[in-house]
């Protein structure tokens, strides 16, 4: 039930350098009396200029009954399914605002990566001073994916990805390799989002959904980069906006009617990416578990040993940033880009990290 969702849209097309090539598919949850994220925010008879009248048929926008909100997985699963081939997929939150020529700017970087399962994602940098009167970023820096940590009871024990540090970028003239993906932000080739769907059989999941779509996508081959520029910025409930963006109703607002749905999702969450080895397998669902489940690529116990995450005892390596944010983790490993430009083989890396402060030994 988001009231800025349609200054979202309007901001998308209104500074994409050319606006007649991107279409914007919203998941719009509301219910009566808030609006529309398909209606303009005037009139078009008052301003004809605004993009929401000039690029209407840019504009897909299914609208659910509030009541019917079960979690952003399943919102965003709705938004997948409205993918209909384009060549890129952006996913964001309904809170954003974009710079002016954002469009040309990020299939620049993109394309820069030279990694055709390159994936820029990050959690965006607060909009509050970021965008200057001509609609151009104030930023040299943006954030990077570098920092998860375990939280959660039970069967439910997951990960969840930190607040982020974010310094100007020291690898210059191409996007960033980070180990984590972020669902705030995703910019891809579109085939990302039909290999890596989101999961229908996982309502009321907020925290995981970051880790699952991550690990997921890593054992198709994806690859997470940190963008070198920022196209867009975020609008947090903090600052100027905070009273605001407070009062904007959320999905648990119906917690009572779905009760004790999401256990046994973030069972299945983590089951399939195999990281709840004590939970007996029968415990969850496991339906089209090879449409929402694992690629052939890579395997999460890769994936779990280069970046330090033990799923058995729950604990993470800390201080992984000092690999990542640097760029020793982009040179490490991006020499070992296949040929053909899809992915980088990890059959060829070893690298396992270690906290470098750990006392334990």
């Amino acid at each position: 039930r988001d009231w800025q969702c349609r200054y979202t849209v309007e901001s998308i097309l209104q500074r994409a350098k050319y606006p007649q090539r991107v279409r914007v598919a919203v998941v719009d949850q509301i219910q009566e009396g808030d609006p529309s994220c398909g209606v303009p925010i005037k009139s078009c008879a008052s301003d004809p200029d605004q993009a929401l009248c000039q690029y209407i048929d840019n504009i897909d926008v299914v609208e659910l009954d509030a009541i019917l909100a079960i979690g952003p997985v399943f919102a965003r699963h709705i938004g997948h399914r409205m993918y209909r081939g384009e060549y890129y997929a952006l996913q964001i939150d309904a809170h954003v605002d974009f710079v002016a020529g954002w469009d040309v700017d990020v299939i620049a970087q993109l394309e820069s990566s030279g990694n055709e399962m390159a994936v820029l994602s990050t959690y965006l940098t607060d909009v509050q001073g970021s965008i200057d009167n001509q609609f151009r970023s104030t930023r040299k820096t943006r954030p990077i994916m570098c920092n998860t940590d375990y939280e959660g009871g039970g069967g439910g024990v997951h990960l969840r990805h930190l607040s982020q540090p974010e310094r100007r970028p020291p690898i210059k003239g191409k996007p960033q390799l980070q180990p984590y993906w972020a669902a705030g932000y995703s910019f891809s080739r579109g085939h990302f989002i039909v290999n890596i769907p989101y999961d229908f059989y996982e309502p009321m999941i907020f925290q995981g959904e970051e880790i699952s779509a991550g690990v997921r996508g890593f054992t198709y081959g994806y690859d997470y980069y940190a963008p070198e520029r920022s196209i867009c910025f975020h609008a947090y409930a903090i600052g100027a906006n905070a009273e605001k963006r407070g009062k904007v109703k959320h999905f648990w607002e119906h917690t009572d009617v779905y009760a004790n749905l999401g256990q046994g999702a973030m069972k299945r969450l983590i089951g399939i990416i195999k990281g709840n080895p004590e939970v007996d397998p029968s415990e969850w669902n496991h339906a089209e578990e090879e449409r929402y489940g694992l690629g052939k690529v890579r395997t999460p116990a890769k994936f779990y040993q280069t970046f330090g995450i033990d799923v058995v005892k729950k604990k993470t390596e800390h201080n992984l940033c000092a690999f990542v944010q640097m760029g020793e983790m982009h040179r490490k490993f991006h020499k070992y880009m296949r040929p053909d430009g899809m992915g980088i083989n990890y059959s060829k890396i070893d690298y396992k990290f270690v906290d470098p402060k750990r006392t334990d030994w």
